[in-house]
């Protein structure tokens, strides 16, 4: 029941987190930086040809300024819209994204109607934005999916131990999901709010408790695999043994890049179902009848899932 309440709770935070992001992938560090070199050196003044008897001689600076015009589809394109640069769509990293999108779903392909894989977030690169997004995506899409199985669990069964010191049951589950959620004590809620934040920190200094490995783990806007959580070693080494959120057992080591690749594929794809599906069950708890397949499953629940604390305190007053 612990492991649901968590499950829960992070379904919450799934609905008001701060980026509900959209098909996005990162383009690689590597490649970008050769296109930038190829962009650079296509782009460098043409050397004027020397006097030569042949006639074909006069024809180089002629060709070669073609060249900057070629290379113009590559190079990044950008234009002003309320103080927000958005990037031309021949970017590296778009290409990238168009790529990867036919990959997740051959028939929808690249689908960013917003044009959120073009801007530069907070003053930062498009490359930086687009591992924001990409990464952003991959942790709802985790979120979802804990949540997706959590609900089913926490709807038909809990833990048969008392759930506080004082000896309080967990909430019945004659209860929906987002009620039993309601039903325990804020201090229960403070403490996996708390967890919650502190997975959150260890994500973003990228495991270096004391930023002893930022070149070999950068942040996910630095350079990061998107969706690639930080192992706990430096808190072990630092603090208290903890196993590994991924993989602790270190089963995928001896596993090939192809598979892994296709991998991490499956697991976006997976993830955007069970967002779709949490919030299918969310919707059809709260409005009957908005989701017709689940009418006979549904549980009415008449609170506000957008407010977590609303049993316990408001800021908006009673």
């Amino acid at each position: 029941m612990i492991v649901s309440k968590v499950v829960q709770f992070l379904t919450l935070a799934l609905v008001f987190d701060n980026a509900a992001a959209f098909s996005a992938s990162r383009i690689y560090s590597g490649s970008a930086t050769s296109l930038k070199m190829e962009n650079a050196d296509a782009q460098e003044e043409p050397k004027p040809a020397e006097p030569a008897a042949s006639s074909t001689s006069s024809t180089i600076p002629a060709a070669s300024s073609t060249i900057p015009a070629a290379s113009s589809t590559i190079q990044e394109s950008t234009t002003s819209q309320d103080g927000v640069i958005i990037q031309g769509d021949s970017t590296a990293a778009v290409m990238e994204l168009k790529s990867i999108g036919k990959k997740l779903n051959p028939i929808v392909g690249y689908f960013d109607p917003l044009g959120l894989s073009q801007r530069e977030f907070w003053s930062s690169s498009n490359e930086a934005t687009i591992g924001f997004l990409r990464h952003a995506e991959i942790k709802h899409g985790r979120v979802a999916m804990a949540a997706f199985v959590g609900y089913w669990v926490q709807s038909n069964w809990h833990w048969p131990w008392a759930m506080s010191l004082d000896g309080s049951p967990f909430p019945s589950i004659d209860l929906s999901p987002e009620a039993q959620w309601d039903a325990m004590p804020t201090n229960a809620k403070v403490q996996i709010f708390v967890v919650i934040a502190l997975l959150e920190w260890w994500d973003e200094i990228g495991g270096n408790l004391l930023n002893e490995d930022t070149q070999n783990f950068p942040h996910y806007m630095k350079g990061r695999l998107p969706g690639k959580y930080p192992s706990f070693e430096n808190f072990r080494k630092l603090v208290h043994w903890i196993p590994d959120l991924y993989d602790p057992g270190n089963l995928s080591k001896n596993m090939s890049e192809e598979k892994k690749a296709k991998g991490r594929i499956t697991e976006i794809n997976n993830g955007r179902l069970a967002m779709i599906g949490i919030m299918g069950f969310l919707a059809a708890d709260k409005v009957p009848g908005a989701v017709p397949v689940l009418k006979g499953i549904a549980q009415s629940y008449d609170g506000n899932v957008m407010v977590p604390f609303s049993n316990d305190f408001s800021f908006f007053g009673p």
